[in-house]
């Protein structure tokens, strides 16, 4: 696959970067480089593999692998709202930055 300079400066563009010459060469060559090593993964028979959801080894269970989401609640929240300069808990108000 080949990935062109309109292609990352259309990437750059959405992520808002400013990329000199320089970068937008190397990040095309480095995303291009990328695409055509997973576009191998294509050529590899995967006729007899079963799709899965979850990576786990033969001997593994999801319970001796995965732990159990437990609810910490924050402490430090209150202290941290005190130093916003405009703060209506839980959030901070701020001036709008996207100018787009």
């Amino acid at each position: 696959m080949k990935i062109t300079r309109q292609d990352v400066l259309r990437v750059a563009d959405l992520a808002y970067l400013d990329l000199s010459d320089s970068e937008l060469e190397t990040y095309r060559q480095q995303i291009d480089e990328i695409l055509e090593y997973a576009g191998k993964l294509n050529e590899l028979d995967t006729t007899n593999v079963e799709p899965m959801a979850q990576v786990l080894a033969d001997d593994q269970t999801a319970d001796a692998t995965l732990r159990e989401d437990v609810v910490v609640p924050c402490q430090v929240a209150p202290e941290i709202l005190k130093q916003a300069p405009d703060p209506e808990p839980p959030y901070f108000r701020v001036p709008k930055v996207i100018e787009r």
